[in-house]
């Protein structure tokens, strides 16, 4: 029996209202570095497409690097009026596994500051797990209240249907070097106590090439809605990814909702395999970010675009689909999803 939630707390959808979302710009200290002139019109575009629909907090190092990143907003045409700038060193840009997850406690957000180890230790992070404390004790979040949460959890690593389900993958948070001496257990106990779920799924197969965070859930499983969910397909018998992503929509189509319905599956193909440095990158239309009236996709000039895109309009309807050219930020192991943090409503002011 999963142990009883916290019936205050709930963790929203990411399709829910939004007051705006937060990204971490690219600077020299960052791998970043020797590409910055490729990959900062990304951010830029990234930056702007939000500012259409809601409010943007963008993380920069220091006076010289704000002028620079609110110069190359401007030029991308983002509307400046919804751009919010904080100051805080970074040691890289993953807002999405270093920013704070915000849960609704008795109807008011409260921003929850999980512990960030740079993926069980990877790479550096120390200043990354400082960033959240910074950016509210510079007043960004307003009167929104901070609780550090003594746990290694990354935003990627979870997808909530709203209505007090969760999806992982035991693959990333079961990694002893995050949690080391937590067991399953204890590790839902927490999901429950933190986050307020009700039921957490777990998927115990889906990996790609090149993914650094051990198998997050946004690379791979999404939900739309709380009866749909999109997932990463390989149709290609002769693809390495074949047959764990085959055994991975077998678990999902095994999967059933609260009210004990199979959840319906939206197939997303996988673009044409990309490479940098001998290395397969893992490139997914699952990376996508829901935003006010908006669905931001991930592409990758391929072919397979066109289709993750009307895929994805048809599973969220009425909301604009806009495809982001992702080819320079996969470089990095990441895509747009990865990038970015929304906040919901009544955290960022108007």
């Amino acid at each position: 029996m999963s142990p009883a939630p916290s019936a205050a707390r709930r963790l929203p959808a990411e399709w829910e209202p939004q007051s705006g979302v937060q990204i971490t710009w690219p600077h020299t200290g960052t791998d970043w570095g020797p590409r910055l002139d490729t990959v900062e019109p990304v951010f830029a575009g990234i930056g702007a497409a939000i500012t259409r629909h809601e409010c943007l907090l963008v993380v920069c190092q220091g006076p010289d690097h704000r002028s620079h990143v609110l110069d190359q907003l401007a030029r991308s045409g983002a509307a400046m009026e919804r751009v919010r700038i904080g100051t805080a060193p970074a040691d890289d840009t993953w807002a999405r596994d270093h920013g704070p997850i915000t849960v609704i406690r008795d109807g008011q957000p409260l921003l929850l500051d999980f512990v960030f180890n740079g993926w069980g230790g990877k790479f550096p992070s120390d200043q990354d797990n400082r960033l959240t404390r910074q950016l509210a004790t510079q007043g960004h979040f307003g009167r929104v209240p901070l609780e550090p949460v003594d746990m290694v959890l990354e935003g990627g690593s979870i997808e909530s249907d709203g209505a007090g389900t969760l999806l992982t993958t035991s693959r990333c948070l079961l990694t002893p070097t995050r949690n080391p001496g937590l067991s399953r257990a204890t590790i839902e106990q927490h999901l429950h106590s933190d986050l307020g779920a009700r039921r957490v799924l777990w998927l115990e197969h889906g990996h790609l090439e090149g993914d650094d965070t051990d198998s997050h859930i946004d690379t791979l499983a999404r939900f739309c809605d709380p009866a749909t969910i999109a997932h990463v397909t390989c149709e290609d018998p002769g693809d390495p990814h074949y047959a764990e992503l085959a055994l991975m929509v077998e678990e999902l189509g095994r999967l059933q909702t609260a009210q004990g319905e199979p959840y319906a599956l939206v197939p997303l193909p996988l673009p044409a395999a990309i490479f940098a440095d001998g290395q397969r990158l893992p490139a997914t239309y699952a990376n996508f970010l829901v935003i006010n009236d908006a669905v931001l996709v991930p592409v990758y000039g391929d072919p397979a675009d066109a289709v993750a895109l009307e895929r994805l309009g048809a599973a969220f309807p009425g909301r604009t689909v806009t495809g982001i050219d992702c080819r320079e930020l996969i470089r990095q192991g990441g895509s747009l999803h990865c990038l970015t943090m929304q906040f919901p409503r009544g955290v960022l002011a108007p």
